[in-house]
């Protein structure tokens, strides 16, 4: 049996890319720098404008910065596997950028719940939002949502770290946790175990975001000025969430417990589309809306161009 330290996975999942590789190189090169760019406008604007530091939009600065994180983590490598002939990649390079990307998927998704939650209160308790939703809470959500994800991330790579492989193909197009599982020659009961647990704590989330949602809509219909709120600001989380969860769920389940030789396409479709769209929508979405985020954008840009003249 090899060494799993020793192992050069192949990445299949370029497989049929191989004729149009320029093509998709160049798509994927703009892609990332606009990724990057959106998001860390949105992130330098609101950490410069002390008019901006609400918690909703605090929140929106941490998922921008996690988008940053998990497109630097994806991206290069697509990057470096269009512009050569094969792509493989190193065994402890696997793990880490399994590491790097699931840590930012569920950040995402912890902070789309506390996200839920604070609007929930801004809609639904709107007299006690400030005295609930504090700045001393929205740092200690913040720290939740990160040491979450971290101490999930890093149990699910440790339980794949322990076990040999007996193969070295990945049908994806970057390292998928469950994808190095499958692979190994021995039993991985506590990691099937481990993904069970994974799973349940993220639907029970969906839940909550969805009683979250229930109750605002209700109360959204009170009154125009509730209602102005929700297309405001709850609007675009719903966007953001519901693009999220669905492939996100959907790859999750199907990677488990779907068959390998159907829906190929789709699957391949489903496994990017929460890697890469949310990065993108969730400053494209919040910045169009939000008129104190579109109006400091602008300003600033006219303030550049005065100062070029």
């Amino acid at each position: 049996m090899k060494n799993s330290t020793e192992i050069l996975f192949v990445l299949q999942g370029l497989n049929d890319t191989m004729s149009n590789k320029r093509t998709y190189f160049v798509v994927t090169f703009f892609v990332y720098l606009f990724t990057i760019l959106v998001n860390l406008t949105l992130t330098v604007t609101i950490i410069l404008d002390k008019t901006l530091h609400e918690p909703m939009l605090i929140f929106l600065c941490n998922l921008c910065v996690n988008g940053i994180c998990g497109a630097s983590a994806f991206y290069p490598k697509i990057l470096e596997d269009l512009s050569s002939e094969f792509s493989v990649i190193p065994y402890k390079a696997c793990l880490a950028q399994i590491f790097v990307i699931y840590c930012c998927v569920f950040c995402e998704f912890n902070t789309l719940t506390v996200m839920a939650y604070d609007r929930y209160v801004a809609i639904c308790k709107p007299l006690n939002y400030h005295s609930i939703i504090t700045p001393r809470k929205v740092m200690k959500l913040l720290i939740f949502t990160w040491f979450l994800s971290i101490c999930e991330i890093v149990i699910a790579v440790g339980l794949a770290a322990r076990l040999p492989l007996c193969g070295n193909r990945i049908e994806r197009i970057y390292c998928f946790a469950w994808a190095v599982v499958k692979l190994s020659c021995v039993d991985t009961t506590i990691n099937n175990v481990f993904g069970t647990i994974l799973m349940i704590f993220h639907f029970s989330q969906v839940v909550l975001i969805l009683i979250s949602y229930v109750n605002i809509i209700k109360a959204s219909v009170r009154s125009a000025e509730d209602r102005s709120k929700f297309m405001q600001t709850c609007l675009p989380h719903l966007i953001s969430v519901t693009s999220f969860l669905i492939t996100f769920l959907f790859d999750l389940m199907y990677a488990r417990y779907g068959p390998t030789t159907r829906l190929h396409e789709l699957r391949s479709i489903m496994s990017l589309e929460y890697l890469i769209v949310p990065p993108l929508l969730n400053p494209l979405i919040y910045g169009l809306r939000l008129n104190q985020i579109r109006r400091r954008i602008f300003r600033i840009c006219i303030q550049k161009i005065r100062a070029l003249k």
